[in-house]
């Protein structure tokens, strides 16, 4: 049974508040009188009031008045105010004050018991909102690593099971996704949470610098080294020490890396005595390591001991879904930071900053964020607010997917399956005609298999019930492309390809380039270059290599004709 709610009863006149406190309690509820305004705030002052009831009209402190002081000291507390005498500039100067409701004694008892019913419930609904409001802002907030997405949710389920390792890790993604962040998340859930979390940007000093900052160095150990000077391995004893952007270590200090990894110890500069330090390693870079590896430019056995565990930060382009729950989270930490009232962001401003291809990535968003707080001339921030480059922006069509170029096909296919179960409500047998997949029970899919490869030796029709068109439109900088899915009513290719022709793209002519066995040179068309290809030989690798050498300005369409 839940708790009956505490009543607060303020009124000069005897019978009247001796009658509430008669009709409240056979109410069930448990009510506490006061005989002036003073003595109510007093009492409202000791907490544990739900609601106040109040004469208009008191010797000392007003309704009106102990009005106002409840909403500073107990916002949530209702107040409700009963005059004899009531004027309709009075009942609207308390609601504007912020009174729940203005009755005219006497008061009718159906409609006091109705008010107050109705004034708890919206207490009741006030405080279910805000708690469920903590509970999403729990889910949604990992440390300070926020987001909601399904690509989210797979980072920090590794996250969970690598924290409490002692396992170095190798944080990778483009520069402004919240390395650092996932980093520190990694030390607050781990058995060193208590220790320290020490940070180094091994971009940001140079190579002296950098060592002396690692290491410490003994007083004397160079030309200014007036005293002794612990470094950051000393500092993050007992906890965890970030190095972040790691490819820029030189191979001067990569060694010195190393040998702490493998022995625990190292020397300050100009010292002697190896220095035993119990700490884990975590770093993180926007740049190839494994390439680097290879070029010889990263020592090979120290990128083995740094990337024990490699966990990848996705690009904000392509877990869309965090970008109206990151927004909203920058809205409220700016918005308190420059006292500004603000309640979100109008249909128009949120369409065009999900639309938005964040090269900056968070960090260019909270930068955006934080410009449209400082802007804002409304209670919403609007286009006017946001940069012209997002402002002006096309946003993506309804149903396009942006992907990063160099993502493995089959983690694209991954996530236009995801999405399309979004978009079908998780309606498998929609979501498998739409993408042209064969349905097998538990959601599972079949891959699509070759319709096309190279050359058709002739020309081939292909109606809407037998394939499927996948395009996947790159941009002209190869940074990103967007993909959808849609039906191929009709697709002829002729056996010279010199001018294939597809009726639902009609403006665009199209020319089947060769970067695959036994197909002409690449062509140029006048809006752009399309590429025909099989899905189920077409690593997105080899398109992009070949579609660097166009020169085009033009965006790049690719099809993957797919059989359904």
């Amino acid at each position: 049974m839940p708790e009956p709610a505490n009543i607060l009863v303020a009124d000069d006149d005897p019978g009247l508040r001796e009658s509430l406190e008669r009709t409240l309690a056979r109410e069930g509820y448990r009510v506490v009188v006061a005989s002036d305004g003073q003595a109510a705030l007093e009492r409202l002052q000791g907490g544990g009031v739900d609601l106040v009831l109040t004469d208009l009209k008191m010797p000392g402190l007003s309704g009106i008045e102990l009005l106002r002081a409840a909403k500073a000291i107990a916002p949530d507390v209702d107040v409700i105010l009963l005059t004899a005498f009531g004027t309709i500039e009075e009942a609207v100067k308390a609601m504007k004050d912020g009174a729940y409701d203005f009755l005219t004694k006497p008061v009718q008892r159906a409609q006091l018991q109705r008010v107050i019913r109705q004034a708890l419930e919206r207490r009741d609904l006030i405080q279910q909102n805000r708690a469920l409001q903590q509970r999403l802002d729990a889910l949604l907030k990992q440390g300070d690593v926020i987001g909601a997405s399904p690509a989210f949710r797979r980072m920090m389920t590794l996250v969970e099971q690598v924290a409490d390792s002692s396992a170095t890790v190798l944080i990778q993604g483009e520069s402004g996704t919240g390395k650092e962040l996932v980093a520190r998340a990694i030390h607050e859930r781990s058995p060193r949470r208590q220790g320290p979390c020490v940070a180094v940007n091994c971009a940001a000093l140079p190579e002296t610098l950098l060592e002396s900052e690692l290491f410490g160095y003994e007083k004397g150990a160079f030309t200014g080294a007036a005293g002794r000077k612990e470094g950051r391995f000393e500092l993050a004893d007992g906890g965890t020490l970030f190095l972040d952007e790691v490819a820029d270590l030189s191979p001067v200090t990569q060694p010195k890396i190393l040998r702490v990894l493998q022995e625990g110890e190292f020397e300050r500069l100009g010292g002697t005595r190896p220095i035993r330090v119990d700490v884990r390693i975590v770093t993180a870079t926007n740049q190839d390591l494994a390439q680097m590896v290879r070029d010889r430019r990263f020592r090979e056995d120290l990128y083995y001991r740094l990337n024990v565990i490699t966990i990848t930060v996705p690009p904000l382009r392509e877990r869309r879904e965090d970008i109206r729950v990151l927004a909203e989270h920058f809205l409220r930490l700016y918005a308190a930071k420059n006292n500004r009232r603000l309640d979100g962001f109008t249909d128009d401003a949120l369409r065009r900053l999900e639309g938005y291809s964040w090269p900056g990535n968070v960090r260019e968003l909270e930068n955006v964020i934080e410009r449209g707080v400082v802007l804002a001339r409304a209670s919403l921030i609007d286009l006017a607010d946001l940069p012209e480059e997002i402002a002006g922006a096309t946003p993506l069509p309804e149903g396009v997917l942006s992907v990063r170029i160099g993502t493995p096909l089959a983690e694209v296919e991954q996530r236009l399956l995801e999405a399309t179960l979004r978009a079908t409500k998780n309606n498998k047998t929609l979501t498998a005609k739409l993408l042209g997949m064969g349905r097998r029970s538990g959601g599972g899919r079949r891959r699509p298999r070759s319709v096309v490869a190279g050359h058709p030796p002739g020309d081939q029709r292909l109606g809407a019930a037998s394939a499927r068109l996948l395009s996947v439109t790159l941009s002209p900088t190869f940074r990103s492309f967007s993909v959808a899915a849609s039906p191929l009513n009709e697709w002829v290719c002729p056996s010279s390809p010199r001018s294939v022709t597809m009726p639902f793209l009609a403006s665009m002519l199209v020319t089947v380039p060769s970067i695959f066995s036994g197909a002409a040179e690449l062509g140029t068309a006048a809006d752009g270059v399309s590429v025909f290809v099989c899905a189920g030989a077409c690593p997105l690798q080899p398109i992009v290599a070949a579609t660097r050498a166009a020169t085009t300005a033009n965006p790049i369409h690719v099809l993957f004709i797919v059989a359904s």
